[in-house]
Order: C-alpha cells, then structure tokens, then sequence
C-alpha cells in the first residue's frame, strides 16, 4: 500500500488502518520498512540504536548525500554533534522564555484577525496560520520587519525540498538549492551584524552561545537558523489551518476548545499530525516489532498512524479535544519524542492555543468548501488553502 499516494492526501486513515492491522513492519524496498503501530514508533523514536546515519553513511534515504549540502542539517545530525548543538539552542526555548512570547503573538493574531474580519471572505492560510508563525519566529530571530516576506518563500522552497528527492521535479529541487544558498548568504551578512551590535534578540544569543567553552560557527548558526524557519514555521501553519478544518467538520468540539485551548490543541496535533513520515536508520543490527534488522536498514515511523492507534487511544477516530485533560493518556507524537523531540514545541502550542482562543472568541468561521487542496509535500501534512467566511461575533 502506498500511503505516499497523493489520492490518499486528504484521508490517508483508512490506508493506516489497513497497515496496522496486517502487521507491524511493511517494507517497501531498498531496505526501508514502514512501521504503523504507536508503540514500535515510539520505541524507534526514543532508542538511540536509531539515528539518521548520514554521518556514517548507510542513510538509505538518500545515499551517499552529505547532510551539509541538506536544509536543515541540524536535523540529521547524530550524536555527539546534535546532542552540542540542541544543549546551544535549547537556552532559547525555556518556559520563561516562550511565556514572554505571548503578549505578541496575541496581539499579532488579534491585528490579522481584524483584517481578516474586515475582509469578510479569506484564504485562512494566507491571512492567518501562515504570518502568525512566520512572523514570530522572524521577530525572535530578529529579521526585521521588511524582510519577512523573503522568508517566506524560502520556507515555501526549502520546505518542499525536504521530500525524497526522487518525489521532486529538477525545477523543484533547483528551488531548494536557490533558496537554501540565498538564506545563507542572508543570514550569514545578519550574523556579522550581531557580531558587531548585539540585539538582544535569538541570533543574538546564538553568535554569543556558549556550552563548555564551545562557540557556534557561522555554518552551524546558519543551519539552526533553517532548522528554525522550517520547523517553527511550518507545523504550526500546518496545525492551524488542519485544526480549523477538524473543528468545522466537529463543531461541537468548539467550546470545549475556549475552554481549555491548551489540552485542545494536544488533542488537534493528535488527530491530524502535521509532520507524518520522519525518517530513522539502524545504527547497528537491531529488533523491531520482532525482527532482527541489520545495520542500515530505514524505517519510516508513521506517526499520523501511531497517533489513531486503538491500542493506545481509545475510539482515535474521534476527535475529543478533552481527551489529554488530566487523563493518564500516552501523549501524542507529532513532536516525535526522545532525542530530537522538537525544541519548538513550547512555542508551537502556543501559538497555536492563542490562535485558535482569540480565532473562536472573536469569530463565526464558515469553512466554504468541503474538499479543500491539500500541499503537495510529503513529510509535511498541511492544507495549501483554507477559504473561509468569517463574522464578527457580538
């Protein structure tokens, strides 16, 4: 079953449902297996018998690629090298310093949000799930203002490069080079900049950055910064845009949500995972779901399946915003989970959370089509429009 099959885009759970229940290893090929179930997901997730394998060349994914030539490549990173630069970056993302964020963000989502009431009729994506986390991780960055829309398609480019590359067109993988090349002579002329007059702000922070007399280089800041763009932009747009669409197709599910956002939005991540299909590869000879795996072997955790695993969630079909409310229920896996869990997490549920509160608070959202077009991209879930109409509430 190809569950990469764009006709599978905009309901892929009954081919996950199928998977799981005929197993819990399916390969596909050149030693690349797919694995369905939460508890085999988790487990790939947290042991570190699994990594990316780039360093040691045996990623199978796509062999013989350097992961510096890679967008991102922070992400591919194996330890030590991802371990020294998570505890550098980490600083940014502490409770104290997400919880500062919020004053911002609600303001940024409540002046989108007047626009987009004043519009009456809008793309939710291009109005709202787009700019509010593009425009936060710009300002924590310290990109100024006229440059955020640079960033944005650079997101757009390099986002989509992500994918396989056997899944992309020659002009689409050229986009990633361009826009990966034209991000880093950007972000490597602003670096200078903090070099010479520090800003208070995140890359601030990352030319001065520290750990046991180690500095970051002007190449690896370039790399968090992509890492940053990409992965603190586009789960939350993709959360946002799903999310909304969810509520719509559940209304009922609205008050619960303004009742207690937060838990919501566990629930939202839960039934519509943005980022789906990450990668791993055996670091030595290991067992899986029962079997004996050699060295090198890829598997692909399927964590928009392991997420609506009946084993683990009760009725997963159903979207229930309370079920994380004080229950003892396994959590989610859409931020992955042990070593390279996603340190923007934090800042992700916020923005969505506050999104979604000030959105339904303010707002009577009518989502105007039943079938609306999803994104191309592979390793990302997320919606490329969202045409809704919109009414002041009393």
């Amino acid at each position: 079953m190809n569950v990469f099959d764009p006709a599978l885009r905009a309901d892929p759970f009954g081919a996950y449902r199928k998977l799981r229940e005929n197993g819990r290893l399916h390969p596909t090929g050149f030693g690349i297996h797919l694995v369905p179930h939460y508890a085999d997901c988790a487990a790939v997730l947290t042991d570190p018998a699994w990594g990316h394998g780039y360093t040691a060349g045996i990623n199978p994914f796509r062999p013989g690629v350097d992961p510096a030539d890679l967008p991102g490549s922070f992400l591919l990173l194996d330890p030590p090298e991802h371990g020294r630069l998570r505890s550098l970056v980490a600083k940014a993302f502490t409770p104290r310093s997400v919880a500062a964020l919020r004053p911002g963000i609600t303001a940024l989502v409540d002046r989108l949000l007047d626009e987009a009431l004043e519009a009456g009729e809008v793309d939710l994506v291009a109005a709202l799930a787009f700019p509010v986390p593009l425009t936060t991780i710009c300002e924590l960055l310290g990109v100024p203002v006229a440059d955020h829309a640079l960033f944005g398609g650079w997101t757009r480019d390099i986002s989509r490069g992500l994918d396989p590359d056997a899944v992309l067109t020659d002009a689409e993988k050229a986009a990633r080079a361009t826009a990966v090349e034209e991000f880093a002579a950007y972000f490597t002329d602003l670096i200078e900049q903090r070099r010479r007059a520090p800003a208070g702000d995140l890359l601030s922070g990352l030319v001065s950055a520290e750990e046991s007399g180690d500095r970051l280089t002007v190449k690896e800041i370039v790399d968090i910064g992509v890492l940053l763009l990409i992965a603190g932009h586009e789960t939350t747009m993709n959360l946002i845009s799903s999310g909304v669409l969810a509520l719509h197709r559940h209304p009922d599910q609205i008050a619960p949500l303004l009742a207690d956002p937060a838990t919501a939005v566990e629930e939202l991540l839960r039934f519509d995972t943005p980022v789906p299909f990450p990668t791993r590869v055996a670091m030595r000879d290991v067992e899986l779901a029962g079997q004996e795996l050699p060295r090198g072997t890829g598997v692909i955790p399927l964590l928009g399946s392991a997420n609506r695993d009946p084993e683990v969630f009760a009725d997963p079909d159903r979207l229930d915003v309370r079920r994380f409310a004080g229950a003892a229920v396994h959590r989610q896996l859409a931020f992955s989970h042990g070593p390279h869990f996603c340190l923007g997490a934090p800042m992700a549920r916020l923005e969505s959370a506050l999104t979604f509160e000030r959105l339904y608070t303010r707002a009577e959202v009518t989502v105007i089509t039943e079938t609306p077009e999803y994104r191309p991209s592979v390793s990302m879930r997320g919606l490329a429009a969202l045409p809704v109409s919109l009414r002041r509430k009393p």
